[in-house]
């Protein structure tokens, strides 16, 4: 599993899961606006050309606005911003 590192009022952008990975897939969103998350806890189902991976949250923290759907299929390069 990945970690997400997420402090209070950062853009998270799409994480690399491996070191040649360029784009991957949100698959599932794990938490919704609003929630809050405790580290540890997987926020997302990623999929890249080789798995399906969930990251997890490094710290503790809340998820204030979803950026990027999930579900849609598309390649989203790595750093995009994918939540708030």
């Amino acid at each position: 599993m990945s970690h997400l590192y997420f402090n209070s009022g950062s853009v998270v952008g799409m994480p690399a899961l491996s070191p040649t990975m360029e784009t991957g897939i949100l698959a599932e969103w794990y938490v919704q606006e609003g929630s809050g998350f405790a580290a540890g806890e997987a926020l997302a189902k990623i999929e890249t050309d080789k798995a399906s991976i969930d990251f997890e949250a490094q710290d503790d923290g809340y998820v204030a606005k979803i950026l990027m759907e999930a579900g849609s299929g598309a390649d989203i390069p790595v750093n995009t911003p994918i939540m708030i």
